[in-house]
């Protein structure tokens, strides 16, 4: 066998080899979506009942809470950015950071600061190459994540939204994350979570265009008391519904990113297979021209002897 036939079928048992392992994460992607996919499904009914529940609250009492109250000349801003711990998802995490970096931009504008909090390694690893702080970061858990990670990463970011800005503390809250459409569609977007003022306008637009009105409550013991146990829970459920979403997303690229590496692995063991049979060819022709070159030559001298 020649070198090159050699080259070639070395190069398509390693093709052959890879394209065995993206198959694999292929299916391993595809059955963790599904399990995405209705964990999503059973969390947003709720995040969406606790919004308006929130913004019943928020527009039914006249209550200045630290929440949901806007600042008159807001200075600073909490970023959460959720990004995976892992890669071989195409442009999945590219594109949240790309987000990202679209609206710290928009909030410096504005003539805000802006804390970071990072969610994956990805995203660390990406502010951490360049050298850029991160306020607080969490990681090891984005292919399934909990509502006790949302809760553990809730916590510093209603903290900090409580505090004063003097102390460190911030005026808004905005999230940036991968929202799962479909198998073949997920959209990075930002969204604002607190103050809860803007927040709540596009769930009462869609309340009102409904021809619902949202229902009067009596507060007991106070507004107060029930914005401070309803936003918690708020910003918790909210969260959680994004890490599921972006859970979800990152499957279906994952899935979809190993299944164009599969299809590229099998056109190039094609392509591969091409080229090694057409050496086989050429060797053969090489033989056969060499037996019959012999065979001719010999002829000749047999002739010339007689």
């Amino acid at each position: 066998m020649g070198a090159t036939l050699r080259v070639y079928k070395r190069r398509i048992r390693s093709v052959t080899a890879t394209k065995k392992i993206t198959k694999a994460m292929e299916m391993i992607a595809a059955s963790r979506v599904v399990k995405a996919q209705r964990q999503v499904a059973a969390s947003t009914p709720y995040a969406s009942e606790l919004t308006r529940a929130v913004t019943a609250v928020a527009t039914g009492s006249t209550t200045q809470h630290a929440l949901t109250t806007e600042a008159e000349n807001p200075t600073r801003a909490a970023l959460l950015l959720l990004t995976s711990d892992r890669g071989l998802a195409g442009g999945y995490s590219s594109n949240v950071i790309k987000a990202a970096e679209q609206l710290t931009e928009r909030l410096k504008a504005e003539g805000k600061e802006v804390d970071v909090y990072i969610v994956g390694r990805k995203g660390v690893s990406y502010y951490g190459f360049r050298d850029r702080k991160v306020t607080d970061s969490w990681t090891g858990f984005t292919d399934s994540p909990t509502y006790a990670d949302a809760k553990a990463i809730a916590a510093p970011l209603i903290e900090a939204v409580q505090r004063d800005t003097a102390e460190g503390g911030v005026d808004e809250l905005h999230i940036v994350y991968t929202e799962f459409l479909s198998m073949m569609t997920q959209t990075a977007l930002d969204d604002r979570l607190l103050p809860l003022s803007l927040a709540k306008t596009a769930e009462a637009e869609e309340d009102t265009s409904k021809g619902e009105i949202l229902p009067l409550f009596d507060f007991e013991p106070s507004a107060e008391d029930v914005l401070d146990a309803l936003l918690p829970r708020y910003v918790e459920s909210r969260i959680y519904n994004a890490l599921l979403q972006a859970a979800a997303s990152k499957h279906a690229a994952t899935r979809r990113a190993m299944k164009s590496a599969t299809d590229n692995a099998e056109e190039l063991i094609k392509s591969l297979s091409r080229l090694a049979n057409a050496a086989r060819q050429a060797e053969i022709t090489q033989e056969i021209s060499e037996i019959v070159g012999g065979s001719a030559a010999l002829a000749d001298a047999t002739a010339g002897s007689d």
